[in-house]
């Protein structure tokens, strides 16, 4: 016998011409339809019957076109591909205030159509009805539930959150367009995972990110960042560390969170600034493997631009130990996105972000024009999967690395700036060359304990010196339409 559901009261889809008041309705809906499941979900916990299942929908965005045209063609995004049906399902509104305005009020003035907003046909999984970490399994074992929380609640169901929009291989069986590169279910996944592995909240997430792969540069991020924060006129406001530990301006410690026995897989660091303008460093550690993993959840924040900044082996005889390398080029031997993102695919230089990285190394270092080549070379990077790489075959390697052009290797910056290209977001690449193992300086401890001291404060202080020029940037300049393909989302 089929059991009854128990809907959440309905929101009629209704037509909004003001995007402030369209993400108001949204967040409405959100609010109304998730405390909804959180208030059946206790009810059960508390041995109160429920009849059938429990249900209710995520909120949605739609509009609607019949024409090619829109006004401004030097737009990357902001309107739609195509005439049709568009809609994306959203969660977290409140979260996304500011980035749904800006992408509803684009749309409103490149169609001048209303857009739609109301329940969509999706439901919202009850584990992400919680958004502060709730144990739900924890809770209803503690329970004692006669039924299984799947006969009552729907939960998480991963086919609705593969990247096949994203990778441009999704096609729609409904005829509805998407319109945006993430369903809600696939964001809300990335919102959880993102606490799990860097025991900070998406909240506090910057749109202007590092990656970096040593602790090192961890350090003097957080000196750094203190130092910032002590100065009025920086314009930045907080600093959180994992346990959500926020030290404000004009503190000198934490006032709010919890500290943590242990660090998180990828600890991450938030130097705060007003609209999210701040500055996001991780430590991702080491391997492809690792990188993917937190730039395919970071990409559903839409960040404005990612950096990697870390240490690679120099393969040139005429490099020296502490030299830069910015990376125009990739050899992708990672193996961790070969089926999102086919190799042959090529992964361009952004001139937006090499330009604002150039200019950086020489406002810090002091040498400009040709004398920068003193310290900094520029080329193509090889990242491989392989930490002893070392130990393979030399002949071979030397071979395919001088095929290649390639002046340094690394095992993390080609599937950064891979990740950011297939999820179009602005990425770039500044190494340090910390030892040349093809010609005989192998990267041991003492070398490397002195190496350290001397460099990572000055390659950090580059690469939040390139953040703050990208962050002066327009928008529509940084997200150009370099990253889009022939048929994209309308939003950014």
């Amino acid at each position: 016998m089929t059991r009854p559901v128990e809907l959440a009261p309905a929101h009629a889809i209704e037509a909004f011409t003001d995007a402030g008041k369209a993400v108001d309705r949204l967040i409405e809906i959100f609010e109304a339809n998730t405390e909804f499941l959180r208030t059946a979900f206790y009810r059960h916990l508390e041995g109160e019957p429920l009849q059938g299942r429990v249900r209710a929908f995520y909120p949605q965005v739609q509009i609607s076109t019949e024409s090619h045209a829109r006004l401004d063609s030097r737009l990357s995004y902001g309107f739609v591909s195509r005439p049709g049906v568009h809609a994306t399902t959203v969660t977290r509104p409140d979260l996304f205030r500011s980035y749904l305005t800006d992408q509803i009020d684009l749309l409103l003035r490149n169609h001048d159509r209303p857009v739609m907003i109301g329940d969509s046909e999706i439901p919202i999984p009850l584990h992400f009805a919680f958004y502060d970490g709730t144990h739900v399994e924890g809770g209803a074992a503690a329970a004692n539930l006669d039924r299984p929380l799947a006969d009552v609640f729907d939960l998480p169901d991963l086919s609705l959150m593969d990247d096949a929009i994203a990778n441009g291989t999704y096609e729609p069986t409904d005829g509805i367009l998407p319109l945006a590169s993430f369903t809600a279910p696939r964001v809300d996944y990335s919102l959880h995972r993102l606490q799990h592995y860097t025991a900070t909240a998406a909240e506090h997430f910057q749109n202007y990110v590092l990656f970096t792969n040593y602790q090192f540069y961890i350090d003097e991020f957080c000196r750094m960042s203190h130092q910032l924060l002590a100065d009025p006129d920086s314009g930045y406001e907080a600093f959180v560390e994992p346990g959500n530990l926020i030290t404000r301006a004009g503190e000198t410690a934490p006032s709010s969170g919890a500290e943590l026995s242990k660090l998180p897989q990828m600890p991450a660091y938030h130097l705060k600034r007003k609209g999210s303008a701040g500055i996001t460093m991780v430590n991702i550690g080491v391997g492809p493997s690792n990188a993917k993993t937190i730039t395919d959840h970071i990409a559903v924040l839409r960040p404005h631009a990612w950096l990697m900044l870390g240490h690679c082996a120099g393969l040139r005889n005429s490099q020296t130990l502490g030299d830069y390398v910015l990376a125009h080029g990739y050899v992708r031997e990672d193996n961790v996105l070969n089926q999102d993102l086919p190799v042959w695919v090529p992964i361009p230089p952004l001139a937006e972000v090499q330009v604002a990285l150039e200019d950086a190394v020489a406002e810090i270092t002091g040498y400009d024009g040709y004398e920068l080549k003193r310290v900094m070379r520029t080329g193509t990077v090889a990242s491989i999967d392989n930490r002893n790489w070392e130990l393979w075959n030399q002949s071979d390697l030397v071979k395919r690395f001088s095929q290649s052009r390639a002046i340094a290797l690394d095992m993390e910056s080609a599937t950064i700036a891979a990740n950011g290209f297939r999820f179009r977001v602005p990425y770039g690449t500044l190494l340090c060359v910390s030892d040349k193992p093809l010609h005989g300086e192998l990267k041991l401890p003492g070398m490397a304990t002195d190496f350290y001291k001397r460099q990572v404060a000055q390659h950090l202080e580059i690469g939040i010196r390139a953040l703050e020029k990208l962050r002066g940037m327009p928008s529509d300049r940084l997200h150009s339409r370099k990253l889009r393909s022939f048929a994209e989302t309308a939003f950014q």
